[in-house]
């Protein structure tokens, strides 16, 4: 698994970007296709699943603090475009997500990154933050049954963003060291 310092794998793959959108057009984003910004990516096993809509829905209510922070969110599995349609027309929750989710079909991004399950064959439950040079500089896998906490992502970013050293549990506002 790529760890704090590599930098994220070039990618160009096919998003999701709202449940209205038509399946004929799906956008394409890069790893440069926000250039200047920091980047919290984070991989989910499976669309039509039960943990990964709880975390989905968690990031979304948290994408514009991710976004004061000059941070673009951005979702993925290695399933297709045109599942993460449906999955998204499906449910009214879903369907209200306001960031892209990526299409990792060729499960090349997931591969490069290093989190592909070995027996399942999807992507583990991976976050990254990066920073606007691409370089991670967090790096976090759950297991597959386990849903992971965005509001701790965003803490992580708001200390990684100080560029100060913080202490364990340190929150936006408190003393630095």
């Amino acid at each position: 698994m790529l760890t704090i310092g590599d930098k994220i794998p070039a990618f160009d793959l096919k998003a999701v970007v709202d449940a209205n959108m038509p399946a004929d057009d799906f956008p394409r984003i890069t790893n440069e296709s926000n250039p200047g910004k920091w980047t919290v990516l984070f991989f989910w096993p499976k669309d039509f699943t039960f943990v990964c809509p709880t975390e989905i829905i968690a990031f979304n209510e948290l994408n514009e603090e991710f976004a004061d922070r000059d941070a673009v969110l951005l979702g993925a599995s290695t399933d297709t475009d045109f599942v993460h349609l449906a999955w998204r027309q499906s449910r009214d929750d879903l369907g209200e997500v306001s960031f892209p989710w990526l299409a990792d079909v060729k499960k090349e991004l997931s591969d490069g990154l290093g989190i592909l399950d070995k027996e399942e064959g999807v992507a583990l439950r991976a976050t990254f933050i990066a920073d606007p040079d691409g370089i991670i500089r967090y790096a976090a896998v759950n297991d597959l049954s386990v849903g992971r906490n965005p509001a701790e992502v965003l803490r992580v970013l708001d200390a990684l963003q100080t560029d100060e050293l913080c202490p364990c549990n340190w929150n936006p506002g408190e003393e630095t060291l």
